[in-house]
């Protein structure tokens, strides 16, 4: 009777081996994926298979998918003045001892090069994201989440920029249901280019998007800082000097003083008595003037002045200080009084214009999202019978690999482990199944007698012109970006 029930349930679906999961799928059905479907009892792909097309320099024009160039070959090996297969769209090797969908030689100028591609399934796999901003958004190695669920760590800050390390098969496969869910959904949409909102544990809330600002706490991010304190003084020392008596740039890492900084006495600057409370680290340069922070410089100070102790000598009346952050976005211009008290004043326009080119030097605040994993035995297994052949080729740079057409930079070390700018993909190019796991493009190009070198699938070797009838979509790029 259970059997009966099995068969009546299974009848007119097919089976998709397209990952682990071996959906059953109806007709005019989808499988979990979102990318295969059952059609007319056909299994069908639903996302095109893509080709990235180059757009010649000046006129615009894209370069019709068949053209050949004449001149002699370049040693360019991904031909990017002409049409480049890429695998979104093309399918995967499950389970495993398939070749890879599609390995496309081109010919040009009696060079034959050949593509393989895949789309991998990477249960090994993350983000690696940075965050161009100053403000503090959470202690180093805490907790990621969304959702309420972990989903990676804060990592290091690195010069105005804030480090993500988010996914990885611990949060994929490693931790409940739930938590592997939402770690491979919010990775699915940040590769994708889609906006995703964190928290995280002891810090801030953050909106990530690729190629967009950041939002902190509410707030999008403009500017990412010019330098530390201490670089800030050096760039602006000059425009500074004679105009100003002392200035103080205020940063949670290195906050600089002009007067004491090196660039300060090289210029002749006088010592003003200002006393800063910090840690010395050199003359004109203080650690840990407050606690990290959303305020002035990335610390948690709405007053500058709070930061500064008693005048001492040779400080006087009438001395004149100029206070700023990191970005220019915030400053304060101050008079000594007679009990040689900070008092506020008015900022003269000789002044005004330095700290708007402080501001003016400052790149726009952006997030940066790398795709990172690693290119598995069996996904290798698809471009050779010899798997290992492939590795050493790329170790030799023989063989170049990409990410739905994006540079990559492979990792030194062992295996194929890569990452690449999600913004230098065509739009939609990862997916997913619900093992869960990313599915990623990857493409490994080559010359066509190196791949037979490695023992690759010779057999199954098409030419780029038997494919054009499957090609489905064609992403024209720009070079020189």
């Amino acid at each position: 009777m259970v059997k009966q029930r099995v068969e009546s349930r299974l009848k007119d679906k097919i089976r998709c081996d397209a990952c682990p999961v071996m959906c059953y799928i109806a007709d005019g059905r989808a499988g979990a994926c979102d990318r295969y479907a059952n059609q007319g009892g056909e299994l069908v792909r639903l996302d095109p298979f893509t080709v990235l097309q180059a757009a010649r320099e000046g006129d615009g024009q894209v370069v019709p998918f068949l053209e050949l160039e004449a001149g002699e070959w370049d040693g360019d090996i991904l031909r990017t003045e002409r049409p480049f297969i890429t695998a979104i769209g093309a399918g995967t090797t499950y389970p495993d001892y398939k070749p890879a969908p599609f390995i496309v030689a081109q010919e040009h100028d009696g060079v034959d090069m050949v593509t393989v591609v895949t789309e991998g399934i990477f249960s090994y796999c993350g983000a690696k994201v940075k965050i161009d901003t100053d403000r503090f958004l959470g202690p180093e190695a805490a907790a990621v989440r969304v959702d309420g669920e972990p989903v990676g760590h804060v990592m290091t800050a690195e010069y105005g920029s804030q480090m993500l390390s988010l996914g990885g098969v611990h949060h994929l496969t490693g931790g409940g249901k739930k938590e592997g869910r939402v770690t491979c959904d919010a990775l699915l949409r940040l590769c994708n280019r889609e906006p995703v909102e964190v928290t995280i544990d002891g810090g801030a809330g953050v909106v990530l998007q690729a190629g967009r600002p950041p939002v902190v706490n509410g707030v999008e991010e403009h500017l990412m800082r010019v330098g530390c304190g201490s670089a800030t003084i050096g760039m602006f020392a000059r425009q500074w000097h004679g105009l100003v008596d002392e200035v103080v740039v205020v940063d949670d890492h290195i906050t600089g003083v002009l007067s004491e900084h090196q660039a300060g006495k090289l210029l002749g600057v006088e010592p003003t008595g200002i006393k800063i409370l910090g840690h010395k680290s050199t003359p004109g340069r203080y650690f840990r003037v407050a606690e990290p922070g959303t305020g002035w410089g990335g610390t948690d100070i709405e007053d500058p002045l709070t930061i500064l102790g008693p005048w001492r000598e040779p400080a006087r009346p009438g001395l004149t200080l100029l206070m700023v952050s990191t970005t220019g976005e915030q400053w304060g211009y101050y008079v000594l009084d007679e009990d040689l008290k900070p008092v506020r004043a008015d900022l003269p326009e000789a002044l005004r214009t330095s700290v708007e080119r402080i501001a003016e030097n400052c790149e726009p605040s952006v997030t940066s999202v790398l795709f990172m994993g690693g290119a598995g035995g069996s996904l290798r297994a698809g471009v050779t019978e010899n798997p290992v052949r492939l590795t050493r080729s790329v170790r030799e740079a023989v063989t170049r690999v990409t990410c739905g057409g994006a540079e990559c930079y492979v990792w030194p070390g062992g295996g194929i482990t890569f990452m690449a700018d999600v913004t230098e993909m065509p739009s939609n190019a990862f997916g997913y199944v619900p093992t869960p796991a990313l599915v990623a493009p990857i493409e490994f190009t080559m010359r066509l007698s190196d791949y037979a070198s490695l023992g690759g699938h010779m057999g199954q070797v098409r030419r780029v012109e038997e494919i054009a009838g499957e090609i489905e979509r064609r992403v024209s790029v720009r070079r020189g970006r």
